[in-house]
């Protein structure tokens, strides 16, 4: 489909290594002129969701500065645009966990808060798993969970996983693991 929108000029606002926040002079699908802000993401959003042969998976916590409370979520992380979302994902889940894998399989592609973002994440299942030490980054306090993967399913059920990617990840690997 052509896009109904049109820029007419950008602004940069705002810019750290993570984000930057532009303000855009655009023409509405309507024609008329207005205002659009836009978060532009630098990195891509990774999830990634482990599971061993007993079908347990691991959970991290953590303290989310910009919701101001505790967040239980699957491992996740960033991978630069440009960068092969695989070795980044793989990075992410032994620097959370510890854990690395040798089976890899992408199993969702998302975007987040799609009328101010272009952020776009994507959900691995890991398999074939191996344990070892976890290389947290100097902003990381995390704890690891080990759990049954449909207790997993549970805590998002029941309201314990509030994190998006989490959420869509483990609801698409419960239907996959089902079928």
């Amino acid at each position: 489909m052509e896009n109904p929108w049109k820029t007419l000029s950008l602004k940069r606002i705002y810019e750290n290594p993570w984000i930057s926040v532009e303000e855009h002079d655009i023409l509405n699908p309507a024609g008329n002129p207005g205002i659009y802000g836009k978060v532009h993401f630098k990195n891509k959003a990774l999830g990634i969701i482990p599971i061993d042969q007993f079908g347990n998976t691991w959970l991290v916590g953590q303290f989310r500065y910009t919701l101001n409370e505790y967040s239980w979520e699957i491992p996740m992380g960033g991978g630069p645009i440009g960068q092969d979302i695989l070795e980044s994902a793989q990075r992410e889940l032994k620097e959370e966990t510890g854990l690395t894998a040798k089976k890899w399989t992408e199993v969702l592609r998302i975007h987040t808060s799609n009328s101010v973002t272009d952020e776009e994440g994507f959900v691995f299942l890991a398999e074939d798993l191996e344990e070892g030490e976890p290389e947290f980054e100097e902003t990381e306090v995390i704890k690891i969970h080990k759990l049954p993967f449909e207790e997993a399913v549970q805590w998002v059920m029941e309201g314990e996983i509030t994190d998006g990617i989490s959420i869509a990840g483990i609801l698409k690997v419960s239907k996959l693991l089902a079928k």
